[in-house]
């Protein structure tokens, strides 16, 4: 398999004043980068409620709720105790699909699990600053002293199910045993169920709520309702990040098959980078830009990039724009926003088209169209 050319653009700061104004790439969308919140450690998810407030899950077991018409910061109390050690603690958080008639709200976290750590989904409901009927919907069997690779992001489809993502728990084989959850995609009903149609859901030998696997470490997940696919982004070593299109039953060839090389020999990792039945890239990032999360772009304000995937970078601290040809060509790279300097940490979009970012160092950014 060719790897697809891409081309480096360099961001072009037009202007500052108050907020930092940017020109994008194409030299047609002038764009407003407004801090919105900042010392909130590491923000690895965010969710916007219909108040007009974001909810921000902190690395460090901490939830918190973010005013944006007064910009005051509210700590959420009742989270359950969160193994916070390494890459683990609190990942992301996300709004069920019914939320104005449900109230429930998605988590995914590290368990402590007779001292080591698991992921672990859960929901729980927003009343009066606390979280209450809180339930764990599944304690993943990915249990590792690494304290590495947790994958932990959440996704929804339009058919009441909820998507999970798990890391490889920094032991390659997992990715390819499907007797444990690590190195895998899940799929469950929103009520932690099993559903019926699920790939593996008749092979004994085989996790139930698994729907792909092969995945190293993805910390990007996205569901399309107007296509209806599922996107995901993982890291690979030294190189190799991967942009897939997830189906069920599949496999996506971590170790076997690989992009990267290895952190201490240089060495290729794996046997080869094709075989006829593992899935193969939408797109490779050579070298790695570390990704951290995905959304596939559909609103209004910025009209240029409606359908491209946004994608945060944390080792080359900027806001990847994937421009797609079809659905599973990818054409053109964009680097955007590196002024912020910062490990972009996650990336959402609001119903105006506008954009939230979250930085390893605290930060919560908005992004919208200069005036």
């Amino acid at each position: 398999m060719s790897l697809v050319k891409y081309i480096l653009y360099i961001a072009v700061v037009s202007t500052f004043f108050v907020s930092n104004y940017t020109t994008a790439q194409n030299h047609k969308t002038t764009l407003e980068i407004e801090t919105i919140a900042s010392n909130l450690g590491i923000p690895w998810g965010m969710a916007l409620l219909p108040d007009k407030t974001l909810l921000v899950a902190q690395r460090e077991g901490i939830l918190s709720q973010i005013d944006l018409v007064t910009r005051t910061t509210t700590i959420i109390t009742g989270l359950p105790k969160i193994k916070v050690k390494g890459q683990g603690g609190l990942f992301d958080v996300a709004l069920s699909p019914d939320y104005k008639t449900d109230g429930w709200i998605y988590f995914s976290y590290s368990k402590n699990i007779i001292g080591q750590s698991a992921t672990t989904l859960s929901r729980a409901k927003l009343l009066e600053n606390e979280l209450q009927y809180w339930q764990d919907l599944i304690i993943t069997q990915s249990t590792s002293n690494t304290y590495v690779h947790f994958g932990g992001r959440i996704a929804f489809d339009d058919h009441n199910h909820v998507f999970l993502t798990i890391g490889d728990r920094g032991v390659r084989s997992n990715a390819q045993n499907r007797s444990n959850h690590a190195g895998s995609i899940l799929r469950l009903n929103l009520d932690g169920s099993i559903p019926t149609d699920n790939p593996f859901i008749n092979n004994p030998k085989i996790l139930s709520e698994i729907w792909s696997y092969g995945h190293r470490n993805p910390q990007g997940l996205f569901f399309n309702n107007n296509t209806q696919k599922l996107w995901a982004i993982e890291h690979g070593p030294r190189g190799g990040d991967e942009i897939n299109i997830i189906k069920a039953g599949h496999n996506y060839g971590w170790p076997i098959i690989t992009y990267g090389r290895e952190y201490t020999t240089n060495f290729p990792v794996g046997l080869a980078t094709h075989r006829d039945d593992i899935v193969h890239p939408i797109k490779i990032y050579i070298p790695s830009i570390a990704p951290s999360s995905l959304i596939q772009y559909s609103g209004n304000a910025f009209p240029n990039w409606k359908n491209n995937l946004l994608i945060g970078s944390l080792k080359l601290r900027h806001l990847n724009r994937i421009i797609l040809k079809t659905d599973n060509v990818a054409i053109d790279e964009i680097r955007l926003l590196k002024q912020i300097n910062g490990r972009i940490r996650n990336v959402i979009e609001d119903a105006n088209g506008w954009l939230y970012l979250s930085t390893d160092d605290g930060r919560i950014l908005r992004v919208k169209p200069r005036d």
